[in-house]
């Protein structure tokens, strides 16, 4: 099993140690390190300046959001840093949700597969140079011809030649359908709020994919970087007492009421008559009962928690059902090492 470092988005101000966080992480044998965005800082900047102290580790994105940039916007940024880590990028692609899609970004939110098809597609041809790009859309028509065009456009080939012609590409994916097409045209898959119980079923949606004509990968070569808290603790009940307001948020709080698309992988769980208590307790201001409504073990699910010798077994559970990388998160470089010792 190997281990990613996921640093995530800012909060109200830029969070303090994270050239620590990642210098401790590359020394340790971690083998990348991810960052976010939602609504305020960026996922690519701060990459950048950490990766600029590396030598080795990867440097991925978990999730950029397709809707922040236009897909050549995109394909620039990521063989621009593809280049200055000297091939160490992983371009994470996710479509958020409507909220923020059409709230923030002032885009549609439909169709959304299509969209992430077609987004994937017009990076490639960027990064091929093989010809100038083109999409005939209908979501990034290449060159524009709609209402307001000049009729100027004109079809372009990247004027930097990427070091790599085939950056890898991972997608945050957590509906069936989503799932099946990043078998089918990604690398890899970052899942939010892995199972090992549900490995079978995540595994025949990823099959839909692998199978499909002009799949990219295999079971074989395919990543599955899954985000997974890790506690070396004997203070299990506090640890999952810690966690239950934040369960309780993605599971009650984000998106709508009627589009949480984190709501709908515990659905998928079977947690579907939880999921519209916590709902609506969240919904209705009563925040500290909705987390109390939070069973353990939906929380255990989810986390590793435990002495060192436990983790090790639950981490050996994790790697038969798929995974090939957990992201963790982390407060302190000591953190860090302790993890790393677990892949011993």
């Amino acid at each position: 099993m190997k281990f990613g470092l996921q640093v995530g988005y800012w909060g109200a101000q830029p969070p303090a140690g994270q050239r620590e966080l990642v210098a401790a992480a590359e020394e340790c044998g971690f083998d990348a390190v991810f960052t976010a965005e939602a609504w305020g800082s960026d996922a690519y900047t701060p990459l950048a300046w950490l990766g600029a102290d590396t030598q080795r580790i990867r440097l991925g994105t978990s999730v950029l959001q397709l809707s922040a940039r236009t897909p050549t916007a995109c394909a620039m940024a990521a063989l621009t840093l593809d280049h200055l880590s000297g091939g160490r990028h992983i371009v994470g692609l996710g479509v958020s949700g409507p909220q923020v899609v059409e709230g923030w970004y002032g885009r549609p939110f439909a169709k959304p597969l299509a969209r992430t098809r077609e987004y994937v597609d017009i990076m490639r041809q960027v990064w091929a140079r093989e010809a100038p790009v083109a999409s005939p859309g209908p979501h990034y028509p290449l060159p524009y011809t709609g209402p307001g065009s000049t009729g100027l456009g004109k079809n372009l080939k990247s004027i930097v030649h990427p070091l790599r012609r085939d950056i890898p590409i991972f997608l945050g994916a957590e509906g069936p359908k989503n799932i099946a097409l990043t078998a089918e045209i990604a690398d890899g898959w970052l899942p939010l709020f892995f199972t090992p119980r549900m490995a079978d079923t995540y595994n025949e949606w990823l099959d839909e994919g692998f199978a499909r004509p002009g799949a990219r990968r295999t079971r074989d070569d395919f990543e599955v970087c899954a985000t997974a808290q890790i506690y070396l603790t004997d203070d299990r009940a506090s640890v999952l007492a810690g966690l239950k307001p934040v369960t309780a948020l993605y599971m009650g709080g984000m998106g709508s009421e009627d589009t949480n698309f984190h709501a709908e992988v515990y659905r998928r769980m079977g947690y579907g008559e939880l999921v519209d208590e916590v709902t609506a307790l969240f919904r209705g201001g009563r925040k500290e009962e909705a987390a109390a409504a939070i069973p353990d073990e939906v929380i255990s699910e989810s986390t590793l928690i435990g002495d060192a010798d436990s983790v090790r077994e639950q981490i050996r559970t994790w790697e038969a059902a798929g995974v090939t990388t957990l992201l963790v998160t982390a407060g302190s470089a000591q953190q860090i090492r302790d993890i790393a010792t677990l892949a011993n």
